[in-house]
């Protein structure tokens, strides 16, 4: 496979000025909008969702909604690249998933998720993240996709190893949460991995 490396210019005002629209069998993935306020606060106000993130529960919706209008001129200005998960039988919003950061120079990205405890265990994460995933690899040409978890949060390390990405350590107390450290795991994918797994290109 030839090395592709994708510039910031060409991420942020080719691909995620406007999202793409990205399908699977049960969800439609989108850019997030203000309409989403209702949905996206029944879950970001849950401690469930955000026990091993770096974020706190969304203390109401009108939290939830100036974060959604934020989010609308971060989207303009490309530096903003996620997408809201939404049910494909009724266009509900049931989480997030997408690139939470870029290394251009190594052409790398790391993914992130999050989604609506009515629906776990249900294989959405998953479904969603494969998608963010080929997005990434066949649109984006990277190299290397990973993602990181807190230890303790086994929901998002089965998440990561169900789209076959492989462990590559702990990283102790390597972030500060909620007035204490916290060890991160990590997983990641390769490109040729990605490709040979589904039989090429």
């Amino acid at each position: 496979m030839k090395a592709v490396i994708i510039t910031e210019r060409e991420l942020t005002h080719k691909y995620f000025k406007n999202p793409p629209t990205l399908e699977t069998s049960r969800l439609i993935l989108r850019k997030m909008l203000k309409s989403d306020c209702a949905d996206m606060y029944e879950y970001a106000s849950d401690n469930r969702v955000t026990e091993y993130l770096l974020w706190e529960p969304h203390p109401g919706k009108l939290y939830t909604y100036k974060y959604l209008a934020y989010l609308q001129s971060a989207y303009k200005a490309g530096k903003f690249f996620d997408w809201a998960v939404t049910c494909r039988s009724d266009g509900k919003m049931i989480g997030t998933c997408g690139f939470t950061s870029f290394d251009f120079a190594s052409n790398s990205a790391e993914v992130g998720y999050v989604l609506n405890p009515c629906f776990w265990g249900m294989g959405i994460a998953p479904e969603a993240l494969e998608a963010v995933i080929n997005f990434g690899f066949i649109t984006l040409d990277l190299h290397r996709i990973e993602a990181k978890y807190m230890l303790g949060n086994e929901r998002s390390r089965k998440v990561m190893e169900k789209v076959g990405m492989t462990f590559e350590g702990v990283r102790r107390d390597s972030v500060f949460s909620r007035g204490k450290y916290a060890s991160v795991g990590v997983y990641s994918i390769i490109s040729d991995e990605y490709f040979s797994s589904r039989g090429g290109f």
